[in-house]
């Protein structure tokens, strides 16, 4: 009987393993005409039924699950829309099946001009760029209506946008308009493959755009949008948004690369930055307006560098969790869309203009802000930074604020559970003082004491101050502090020698 048993056993084992390798055979081929985006696995993804695409694979026709543990997506904004800032859900709620259909769909190398497409089909994208292949087109014009219930398949991997991009093809695109006008419906997506998988590299997939107009007026609909690995180069773009969560350049879960030089680049909605970064981005020669939203958002792990460009942010409303207002907002909100670590902000040249709210502020994640040569305009307030606590939490708040040849001003302000280290360099010098005394925008008290501060003057370096301060350690010569009749403090002790 043992034995029998024991045959029994295998055989059934045997049948196991044979019906697991037909499960997982390599689909067949796609026939032509049909086109399915990268799998978000293994580079094959099941074969799609006519005239659809299916989205990056998770095993089922869906897109890869989020990892076990992961924090749940970004907090809903305040009237129950998009949650977060620049890369967030639209109206109609997270992760679902989907397939990829479009009006027009490119599959193959190809040269376009003067062509029009349009959509006015839910969850249907004017136009489909999906191969290994090069594509150009010039002077497109793209339409799309009909709003998107698709929630992240929208951020994350492209549905509904007016023109996306996929596959691994490098996509050119010279002037021509492109107008959405729809929720979910970003501008020009890049989608690089990675199944949005921070840290994992892209298909190759790159949008090569310039001299294009592009307007978008619903919720979660960004102007160029990178995700998932893609690429991003742009040039001379005329980007203006309307809708909630639809920053201007805007990334989301996946990263990418994105790098822009010259035009101009506007929003008007709430939660909805001139850059949303959760990616390396990198602006050059352009102009940057926010009309009710932060300049600029980087969460977690990312970069934003702008060089010569000039930005000017009206935050005078709270999105999602925030409480302040502010200009330039780093943070992590833990939502798995970003990896944590160090964010990067370096600006060089140009203008920031500040017209309400803090300059900086940095909240939940470890910043290196850096700035040389920049002419700074505070009108909103006399902070310069605020590095405290605000709507997310699970990890410090730790500023570095390097001057570079800067020349800085106004108050800062560091949480008492908070770190900030200044280093002023090459002739920088900085009018001001330190407090722990804050507030937010909501009149909540948020601290009443300092945190730890450090201050690093190198010999060209001056700091003028304009209240009493306490610091927690002091490098430099003392001499380069002129206390203009207050008192500096390091460790609770009075510094000696200040001008």
């Amino acid at each position: 009987m043992k034995k029998i048993l024991c045959i029994l056993l295998v055989l059934s084992m045997m049948f196991g393993i044979t019906a697991f390798a037909e499960e997982n055979e390599t689909p067949p081929e796609i026939p032509s005409g049909q086109m399915a985006p990268p799998d978000g696995e293994s580079g094959t993804p099941p074969t799609p039924p006519d005239g659809s695409m299916t989205p990056p694979d998770g095993g089922n026709g869906q897109p890869p699950a989020k990892p076990d543990g992961e924090p749940p997506a970004r907090p809903d904004g305040e009237n129950g829309g998009n949650g977060g800032f620049g890369g967030n859900t639209p109206p109609g709620g997270g992760t679902s099946s989907f397939e990829y259909t479009a009006s027009t769909e490119i599959t193959e190398a190809a040269e376009t001009a003067d062509q029009t497409y349009a959509s006015e089909t839910a969850d249907e994208s004017a136009l489909i760029v999906n191969t290994s292949d090069a594509v150009t087109i010039v002077n497109p014009t793209v339409s799309k209506t009909g709003d998107s219930n698709g929630g992240d398949n929208c951020n994350f991997y492209g549905l509904n946008a007016g023109l996306l991009v996929m596959g691994g093809s490098v996509t050119t695109i010279t002037g021509g308009t492109i107008e959405t006008s729809a929720s979910g419906a970003n501008g020009v997506f890049s989608y690089g493959g990675n199944g949005g998988r921070n840290g994992a590299e892209g298909d190759g997939t790159t949008v090569i755009i310039s001299d294009t107009e592009i307007t978008t007026t619903g919720d979660g609909s960004g102007g160029i949008m990178t995700t998932g690995g893609g690429i991003t180069l742009a040039s001379n773009l005329t980007i203006n948004t309307a809708g909630r969560s639809s920053a201007a350049i805007r990334t989301d879960r996946g990263g990418g690369t994105v790098v822009v030089d010259g035009g101009t680049y506007t929003t008007s909605g709430l939660g909805s930055p001139a850059i949303y970064s959760t990616a390396d981005i990198t602006v050059e020669n352009a102009t940057l307006v926010s009309n009710l939203s932060e300049g600029v958002c980087i969460e977690g792990m990312n970069s934003i560098t702008l060089e010569n460009c000039d930005m000017t942010a009206n935050n005078t409303q709270c999105n999602g969790n925030a409480t302040f207002h502010d200009t330039i907002m780093i943070y992590q909100s833990m939502s798995g869309d970003a990896d944590s670590g160090t964010s990067s902000f370096t600006m060089t040249g140009g203008s920031l203009t500040s017209l309400s709210g803090h300059m900086f502020h940095v909240t939940n994640t470890h910043a290196v802000i850096t700035l040389s040569g920049v002419n700074l305009v505070n009108e909103g307030s006399d902070v310069l930074l605020s590095v405290c606590d605000d709507g997310w939490n699970g990890a410090s708040n730790i500023a570095e604020l390097i001057a570079d040849s800067q020349s800085l001003s106004g108050t800062l302000l560091v949480g008492s559970n908070s770190t900030l280290t200044l280093t002023l360099r090459n002739g920088s010098s900085f009018t001001g003082n330190v407090s722990g005394e804050i507030e937010n925008a909501k009149g909540s008290t948020v601290s009443t004491e300092v945190g730890t501060v450090n201050v690093i003057l190198d010999s060209t370096s001056t700091w003028t101050l304009t209240a009493d301060t306490c610091i927690s350690s002091f490098e430099g010569n003392a001499g380069s502090v002129f206390s203009n009749g207050y008192t500096l403090y390091v460790g609770g002790t009075a510094l000696e020698g200040v001008n």
